[in-house]
């Protein structure tokens, strides 16, 4: 059986590699993430100070490093598109259209504020953790809450 006949769709959603790796084979992306961490806190990006300095307009430092963050994504996904770019075990990259809901300006704002009280993304709370600001296990533990507690409701929530 090959792994193409191993695909389960329902775990791995529409654009889930349907190529299975082994457990090793995951190892890249633990390099790959600490590297990540490692350019996150040289570059101050997991500063609560810098991010406190955003919310309260006094540098433009966080809104460049997004800015930068978004004009990537673009460049990328125009890339992709416009090259029909395959990924790296030679698998089409379907983006699929996105629909507008009331929910995602709820949730931004919830994010946002949530960002701003604790001076935690939840891209980096691993790499500030990492630094030592063990504070901010209160955050992940909170992160993963909220998630849990989404998924119990989201069938509820409006659309």
């Amino acid at each position: 059986m090959n792994n193409l006949e191993n695909k389960n769709t329902d775990t791995e959603g529409i654009n889930g590699s349907q190529i299975k790796d082994s457990g090793f084979s995951n190892l890249k992306y633990l390099i790959v993430g600490i590297f990540f961490g490692i350019v996150f806190v040289k570059a101050e990006i997991i500063s609560w100070f810098r991010i406190q300095e955003m919310f309260h307009l006094q540098s433009f430092f966080m809104y460049g490093v997004i800015g930068s963050a978004v004009a990537v994504g673009v460049i990328s996904v125009f890339i992709i598109k416009k090259f029909n770019i395959k990924t790296l075990q030679g698998e089409k990259i379907e983006i699929q259209p996105k629909t507008f809901s009331k929910g995602q300006i709820y949730g931004g704002l919830l994010f946002g504020f949530g960002w701003a009280i604790t001076g935690a993304c939840p891209g980096p709370l691993f790499a500030q953790i990492g630094t030592g600001a063990t504070v901010i296990i209160v955050t992940l533990v909170s992160a993963i809450a909220g998630t849990w507690v989404y998924g119990l409701i989201k069938d509820k929530l409006p659309h």
